[in-house]
């Protein structure tokens, strides 16, 4: 009898429980291990330089080789990425010390390429706009709509950037039309709001899926980390330029994002549930002037939801028509905490404005009554009752 179970038809929420723990039993263990080797033994000069070369050239570790380094490789940190790429449905996930980190890499190596030309999709998260705005790692920005992908496109365009839901005002995007419109140049879609629980953006015909790991696939606001989930191929290149730079993920992160992992979809869904309820309720107050949130009547125009996105997610948005007013009530919750990052078991509220995407081109910042409502696993009831004291405060 084998030691390793199969995993090949199993439902998603049984991956997440077990992705790339089929071998634990067969090793002695019932959680992985942390290897925290910062150097691995060499078996001989002329093995050991042949292992150097195929990690610091974007392969991964081969049977036999040594993972000489943990700049290049570590094992703890590879397990965890095939968990997610599992997850995502790709062939192949990389980590990276932050969701920038990631960013930065995929950027660079369009840039090596000999493709700097980046066509965004507006909204994006702050982080991405800024370093597309500012072109220093070498490329060139075409900011355009949606439809306009397919005409922004030159021979310099390397890669598509959207995001969706988008951040903060939770926008969807139809993947698959960007993706016609893009013809051969791939796609690459941020996640880190629907999750994979929610959305697989591989389905229709991305190439890359990146998330900010430090949100809910980590889950517990106690972790930094990136990741691109992709083809064998992209990996391959973004793993290079990972070795390069120095940009790996730290082997306890891993490990905390992979256990992030097995309550992911009973997280995402709960919280889900809670974001409903609020989201609802802020459409009846009468200082609110807009809810942001695909599950109101009337957010989600273009008919994604159950088309592409299975749920509208637990971030929620509303403008409270001014940037006193907004200010306000993020200057007066106590259940909630206002702080940037998101999708954490405790709920946050930040003022998009004037943090995250203070950067952004003023034509493209959200306008300054915006606040983003990350809703976490608190009783929604409780949750109300403090944005409604901030409100009177």
């Amino acid at each position: 009898m084998s030691d390793t179970h199969d995993l090949t038809h199993a439902g998603f929420d049984t991956l997440a429980v077990h992705g790339a723990r089929e071998d634990l039993a067969s090793l002695g263990l019932h959680v992985p291990s942390i290897d925290l080797s910062s150097t691995s033994p060499l078996p001989d000069v002329e093995s050991g330089g042949d292992s150097y070369e195929n990690l610091a050239t974007g392969g991964t570790l081969e049977e036999g080789h040594s993972a000489v380094y943990q700049r290049l490789w570590n094992p703890t940190v590879a397990r965890m990425e095939e968990a997610v790429a599992s997850l995502e449905g790709t062939e192949q996930a990389v980590s990276f010390g932050s969701g920038m980190a990631a960013l930065s890499a995929v950027l660079l190596a369009c840039v090596q390429e000999g493709k700097p030309n980046i066509v965004a999709v507006r909204p994006l998260y702050g982080g991405t706009d800024h370093v597309l705005a500012t072109g220093m790692l070498g490329t060139k920005v075409t900011w355009a709509t949606a439809d306009e992908v397919g005409t922004s496109i030159t021979d310099e365009t390397g890669l598509i950037i959207v995001e969706s839901p988008g951040n903060p005002t939770l926008e969807l995007v139809d993947i698959a039309d960007v993706v016609r419109q893009a013809g051969d140049v791939p796609v690459m879609v941020d996640n880190t709001f629907a999750t994979p629980v929610l959305q697989r953006p591989l389905e229709f015909g991305a190439t890359l899926v990146m998330h900010s790991a430090t949100k809910y696939l980590g889950g517990h606001g106690d972790v930094l980390a990136g990741l691109i989930a992709t083809n064998a191929e992209w990996a391959a290149k973004i793993r290079g330029v990972r070795a390069l730079t120095g940009g790996i993920l730290h082997p306890l992160s891993a490990y905390l994002i992979h256990r992030g992992l097995q309550t992911l979809p009973i997280r995402v869904r709960a919280q889900q549930a809670g974001a409903q309820v609020v989201a609802e309720w802020l459409t009846t107050q009468e200082g609110v002037e807009k809810v942001y949130y695909p599950g109101v009547e009337g957010d989600d125009q273009a008919g994604l939801l159950g088309r592409q996105m299975s749920g509208p997610g637990a971030i929620v948005a509303f403008d409270m028509g001014s940037y006193e007013e907004a200010a306000n009530i993020a200057n007066h919750t106590k259940l909630i905490t206002h702080a940037v990052s998101l999708g954490g078991v405790d709920s946050l509220i930040q003022h998009p404005a004037s943090l995250t995407h203070r950067p952004v081109a003023p034509g493209a910042r959200p306008v300054p009554g915006v606040l983003r409502l990350s809703v976490g696993l608190e009783d929604p009831k409780d949750l109300i009752a403090d944005l409604e004291r901030a409100m009177q405060a």
